[in-house]
């Protein structure tokens, strides 16, 4: 299943988060988290709404930045996926198989 784009960014914000600025922190809790719009955003924090937009790009930019040079959130989605097809095997060689891959993924090869 392909996660929306705004899924996406705030699954990375759930990962990467804490790297970022309190002020960049806000607008993308607000954003993501709590669903509000730019406008509500901009209202709640006295900014213009060009300023949250500028903001939440920015904010975006910089997760998949981060995300592209630590790759926490795809391994681990990748972890997921092989550990759900280990479990779901009776096939003792397909498993060590599977914790093989694994094994990679966390020794970063």
């Amino acid at each position: 299943m392909e996660l929306t784009k705004t899924e996406r960014l705030a699954n990375l914000y759930s990962y990467y988060g804490s790297l970022l600025t309190k002020s960049q922190q806000k607008y993308c809790e607000s954003y993501y988290y709590d669903d509000l719009g730019l406008t509500e955003i901009a209202d709640n924090f006295q900014v213009s709404r060009q300023a949250v937009y500028d903001n939440i790009k920015k904010t975006a930019k910089l997760l998949e930045k981060f995300e592209a040079k630590l790759h926490f959130y795809s391994d681990l989605t990748k972890i997921d996926q092989l550990a759900e097809e280990a479990e779901k095997s009776d096939d003792l060689d397909a498993i060590k198989v599977q914790l093989a891959k694994i094994q990679k993924i966390v020794r970063g090869d």
